[in-house]
């Protein structure tokens, strides 16, 4: 799934758990289900998957419920005249993919999870297609996230590596946003591809499961194949190794620019300008953001990249008892930003106490004021960035 994360996920245990058919995703059924000798990995991390699938749903629909409303906040906020600006923007498309994500994984948990019903009445034809919808609507949406993650570290390393060339406009800057977008679901094709609803008969009821598509099987395991590499390659280990470059890239110029700036304090006696610390502060709270990133996408993609060295049966033991945890993480991601940008932006503090703040406690309380509150419409706007 995805998104909440492995969209791959989501299909595969809908067939693993659905079907006593052997045209599964995997193959390895009875691997799957722990009947065999395992070859990768032992019987403790289906225990794991086991004890961690009990308090999934609850963890995954608070993180959601929370989520939810922290980005919508983001949006409410970042769209405001004041915050107008290049990063904002791309924060603000971020928080729209995270949202869509987590709004639609609610269903999908509700029913995976919480809802203990007959397989008959759990495996209708129109749950069989909601779970073909979840899996192509959340790989897509997060890797839109992805491709505006990585975005999101160019803008900023052209604006710390070369402050004076590497300024880019709000129009471009929606331009990149868009092309995520539109890129997002070509990316995702192979995905679309490889998977349909059929049906399966068991015990004399007729199940809907999610299984490998017609045209996969044709193409002799090469559809499927492909859409391993892409979901691995392209949409995970590629924007992770781009986002470690470009991160140490930034890390290393603001610490060339500090030392710079240190030299010339020294031989002039002058304090850092107020603009130059707003930089720093910008840099650092979006260095958070794409660490927290890498920490939750790099071993889906190396787990995933595994899968395709490896075969199914890797797949099947290793892979897919850490679904529901990849899962988790990758939600914990989508909603986790509200509170980064809190702690560590004064002017979307201000902006959203605000918004949001009841008026009448401004009588008692003073709202905190922003060191650049005339400027915010100046240059480019003032990005998220005071402390």
């Amino acid at each position: 799934m995805t998104t909440t994360t492995e969209a791959i996920l989501a299909v595969s245990e809908e067939v693993l758990n659905g079907t006593t058919s052997n045209e599964t995703l995997t193959g390895e059924v009875d691997v799957a289900n722990g009947t065999s000798e395992a070859q990768f990995c032992g019987p403790g991390l289906q225990h794991f998957q086991a004890g961690y699938r009990e308090v999934h749903a609850y963890l995954s629909l608070l993180v959601c419920v929370f989520g939810s409303v922290a980005n919508s906040l983001n949006i409410a906020v970042l769209t405001r005249r004041e915050m107008v600006s290049a990063t904002n923007s791309i924060l603000t498309a971020l928080a729209v993919a995270d949202l869509l994500v987590m709004v639609e994984y609610v269903p999908y948990a509700l029913h995976t999870y919480l809802l203990k019903r007959p397989r008959a009445r759990s495996y209708t034809y129109a749950w069989a297609v909601f779970v073909l919808f979840h899996s192509n609507f959340a790989q897509v949406c997060h890797t839109v996230s992805i491709l505006l993650t990585v975005e999101l570290a160019v803008w900023r390393y052209l604006a710390v590596a070369h402050p004076r060339r590497g300024q880019v406009g709000v129009a471009r800057t929606l331009a990149a946003v868009a092309a995520a977008y539109l890129l997002g679901p070509l990316l995702c094709a192979p995905h679309f591809l490889a998977f349909e609803v059929a049906e399966v008969r068991e015990r004399g009821a007729t199940l809907h499961v999610v299984q490998m598509s017609r045209l996969s099987r044709a193409a002799g395991g090469l559809l499927a194949d492909l859409n391993f590499w892409v979901y691995a390659v392209a949409v995970k280990l590629a924007p992770c190794a781009a986002l470690t470059v470009l991160s140490l890239r930034i890390v290393a110029a603001l610490l060339e620019t500090k030392r710079r700036r240190r030299q010339l304090a020294l031989a002039a006696a002058a304090r850092q300008p107020a603009k130059e610390r707003q930089t720093e502060r910008t840099t650092r709270m979006l260095l958070a953001v794409l660490l927290l990133f890498l920490a939750t996408e790099l071993p889906q993609g190396v787990l995933g990249l595994l899968s395709g060295l490896l075969g199914q049966r890797f797949f099947a033991e290793c892979y897919l008892p850490l679904g529901e945890l990849m899962d988790g993480l990758a939600l914990f991601n989508s909603a986790v930003n509200f509170v980064l940008y809190c702690s560590m932006s004064r002017q979307f503090r201000v902006t959203f106490c605000q918004l949001f703040r009841p008026r009448a406690l401004d009588r008692w309380i003073p709202v905190e004021a922003s060191h650049d509150a005339n400027n915010t419409t100046t240059n480019n706007a003032t990005q998220v960035t005071q402390l």
